[in-house]
């Protein structure tokens, strides 16, 4: 009688060896990626959030209101309201996935005209966007009643891989400069006339 041959069972050991193998390298590749991931979020959005707390308290100066998201009580420990402060080190910043600057002015039709960084991907590729949306009117819908619709601005974008920290400071400064001088001068044309000559039109949606 002739023996039998287990060359099934061995076939499916080899074949599994193999899979479980290159199961292990993409954990390991996608795991090294998030990783990566979470790092360039981390020390973005630090320098964001600190950007974003500075002009906020310097539009204060000149008696303009703007409400920050994340909030000044989740991310900063204070020794001196409101600007000896440190970065709580409880503070995860890689959970931060939209930083923003919202107008509260009540006057010109500012209100909710607001700068916002925000975390997005495409084909599973990280992205980086800052946009400014402003309130471009309002309009009755027969079922909603009025809505304010918004306009937008693209102002930043790039993949996380390629953000380029000098880049993004270059134009949040070129449009906090048009926003901050539209208040002194006490004429939102200038800011709107600015972000439309410099910057491409993004969505428009209603609020």
């Amino acid at each position: 009688m002739v023996p039998e041959k287990k060359v099934g069972k061995a076939k499916d050991e080899d074949w599994f060896a193999k899979l479980d193998a290159e199961l292990s390298a993409r954990t390991d590749a996608i795991s090294k990626d998030k990783e990566e991931i979470n790092f360039q979020k981390t020390t973005i959005n630090r320098a964001i959030i600190g950007d974003f707390w500075n002009v906020l308290n310097r539009f204060s100066r000149i008696n303009v209101q703007l409400n920050m998201e994340p909030t000044y009580s989740e991310f900063a420990q204070f020794e001196e309201f409101p600007l000896k402060w440190r970065f709580k080190n409880e503070y995860d910043f890689e959970a931060v996935n939209r930083v923003q600057l919202v107008d509260r002015t009540q006057t010109q039709g500012r209100m909710g005209d607001s700068l916002k960084v925000m975390y997005y991907a495409v084909d599973s590729t990280p992205y980086l966007r800052m946009v400014f949306d402003y309130c471009e009117g309002e309009h009755y819908y027969k079922y909603a009643g009025w809505k304010r619709i918004f306009g937008q601005f693209v102002v930043f974008d790039s993949p996380l891989s390629k953000f380029d920290m000098d880049r993004f400071h270059e134009k949040l400064a070129d449009v906090v400069l048009a926003w901050y001088e539209s208040h002194l001068r006490n004429n939102r044309d200038i800011l709107i006339s600015h972000l439309k000559e410099k910057y491409e039109r993004g969505e428009t949606f209603t609020e």
